[in-house]
């Protein structure tokens, strides 16, 4: 699981880098923050939910 969540923020910062430097692409930058924003969020979920429940 926490394989999948950094290989999706790595693609997501990629395409910040390509939609921020390409002219032209700044769609790929919008949908890489909103990849990036999004796959964080659900990784520091899941993770609080991990922790939680060890205890």
């Amino acid at each position: 699981m926490l394989g999948t969540i950094l290989l999706v923020l790595a693609l997501s910062v990629v395409l910040i880098v390509v939609g921020a430097f390409v002219e032209g692409l700044i769609w790929l930058l919008v949908i890489g923050v909103a990849f990036f924003a999004g796959t964080a969020a659900i990784g520091f979920v899941k993770r609080k939910a991990l922790t939680k429940g060890s205890r």
